[in-house]
């Protein structure tokens, strides 16, 4: 397993498995803020989905536990199951970014991504799925095989969207998106690059979704209102991003 650091500079607690890279970040005086901007449209499933009772969402890749608070935080009709390979991970999550403690919303589990998704208990459990799975050389996501990803698929219920955080610079990202297309059938959206060089995936199961990009605004506006992200951001993004969904997103 990596060691797990940290850093501290301007008010941002830094996370490094090892090594300079950062592995996820907390601003200091505002905990359950999502700092980065990658790690914000890791939540874009909320575009797609509105939260409901028994909705269940699954996290692999646990960083600073980030996403874990937000959903914690700003959904509490979800479930979240969050799994995570290494400990010292888990402890500096809840030690040092002041992620809660499991509780009747949140269960955390100490075992390997792409062990999890083949888990014929899993299947077709989860409304969203997101992917962030990173070692300490961050040469590209930890799991990228077709296998990993159709299991993904496998998990996820009809209607279903997973997000990944994935390296536009980097060659692992064409292998990552094209397993990715082909384990969902095509049906992929993609952010414009952030400053860091991640770009995220949006990947979609179930029926055809068709909806003009105005009615997505109005959702997005309201997240907005009720969360903080800056949601209306991402719609002018992913329409400009994405060929063939100029005009109305159908997918």
């Amino acid at each position: 397993m990596e060691p797990v650091t940290f850093s501290e500079s301007g008010g941002i607690r830094y996370l490094h498995f090892g090594s300079e890279l950062i592995q996820g970040a907390m601003r200091i005086r505002d905990p359950n803020e999502i700092y980065l901007e990658y790690n914000q449209q890791m939540m874009a499933w909320l575009l797609f989905l509105a939260t409901k009772p028994g909705m269940r969402v699954a996290q692999l890749g646990l960083g600073t536990g980030a996403l874990t608070k937000f959903t914690h935080l700003h959904c509490p009709a979800v479930k979240s199951t969050v799994v995570e390979l290494n400990p010292a991970v888990i402890v500096s999550a809840r030690s040092m970014f002041l992620m809660p403690d499991d509780d009747r919303r949140l269960e955390t589990m100490q075992t390997d991504a792409k062990r999890f998704v083949k888990s014929p208990q899993y299947r077709n459990i989860f409304d969203a799925l997101q992917v962030d799975l990173y070692d300490a050389i961050c040469d590209g996501p930890a799991a990228s095989s077709l296998e990993f990803y159709k299991g993904c698929f496998n998990i996820l219920k009809e209607p279903g969207v997973m997000t990944v955080n994935l390296f536009s610079r980097h060659k692992s990202f064409e292998i990552n998106l094209k397993n990715i297309c082909k384990a969902f059938n095509d049906r992929v959206l993609l952010f414009p690059e952030s400053h860091d060089c991640n770009v995220v995936a949006i990947a979609f199961k179930g029926p055809t979704l068709e909806a003009e990009w105005r009615e997505v605004s109005a959702r997005a506006k309201m997240l907005k209102e009720c969360t903080d992200l800056p949601t209306t951001k991402w719609v002018a993004g992913l329409s400009r991003a994405n060929a063939r969904q100029e005009f109305k997103l159908c997918i």
